[in-house]
């Protein structure tokens, strides 16, 4: 181990890491934006709501990421249409084509998520708020959501995560990621092991704090859920 050269590209790592987790909070607030109303699409009753929204999100879940990051930076750019629309200035840069592809992947996994965990509201719980004069949006805004994003909690922490992880192919489009800065350091100095390794332990660091973030979310906002719950 070449402890030298792991010293010197610290800032390096401290800079991409900087990139990282830009790159992730932008894709979660934009996904998980999208993901809500296209959730709520996705639990009616009507076909013509939540089949597009389910089609989307099979399509997107069912490609691997890679080729939908490849499809936004290369792809569109070979239609004269698109690059003379006013869209072009956005779609050339290659951060916004890294958070658009991040964002719109993960829009697709936490939509299900949601759903999901809309799903598993119980049915009493729904009808009880009918019965006391509640209104269909008092019910899902007072009723409704708030349980359903209490319960989404556990899975869609691991959906940060993989997230996370998923930013590491940020670095295929020019972005000096922490992936992105590792690449650089094995080119300049030959040392796949440390540069890689130290990216790897950059990495379990931020996933340490989000889960320590989630663990600590769990215990406030589920606890209580799981005490009702109990029979007595």
């Amino acid at each position: 181990m070449n402890f030298d050269v792991i010293w010197q590209s610290l800032p390096l790592y401290a800079a991409g890491s900087g990139v990282t987790l830009q790159l992730l909070v932008a894709a979660l607030a934009a996904g998980l934006a999208a993901a809500l109303p296209l959730a709520l699409l996705r639990s009616l009753p009507s076909p013509w709501a939540w089949r597009p929204v389910w089609c989307f999100t099979y399509v997107i879940r069912g490609t691997p990421l890679l080729v939908q990051l490849f499809l936004l930076y290369y792809g569109l750019a070979q239609f004269e249409a698109v690059r003379a629309s006013p869209l072009w200035g956005a779609l050339r840069s290659p951060w916004f084509c890294a958070v658009a592809a991040l964002a719109i992947n993960t829009c697709a996994y936490t939509c299900e998520i949601l759903h999901g965990a809309i799903r598993a509201v119980p049915a009493g719980e729904v009808e009880a708020a009918r019965a006391l004069g509640f209104s269909r949006r008092a019910t899902l805004t007072r009723i409704v959501l708030p349980q359903a994003l209490r319960r989404a909690l556990p899975a869609y922490s691991n959906e940060v995560v993989l997230m996370l992880h998923a930013t590491a192919l940020a670095s295929v489009v020019t972005l000096h990621d922490l992936t992105g800065v590792a690449r650089e350091v094995n080119s300049v100095h030959y040392l796949p092991f440390e540069a890689f390794i130290t990216a790897a332990v950059f990495y379990l660091l931020i996933t340490v704090v989000l889960v320590g973030l989630f663990h600590a979310a769990e215990r406030r906002w589920l606890a209580p859920m799981s005490r009702h719950a109990q029979p007595a």
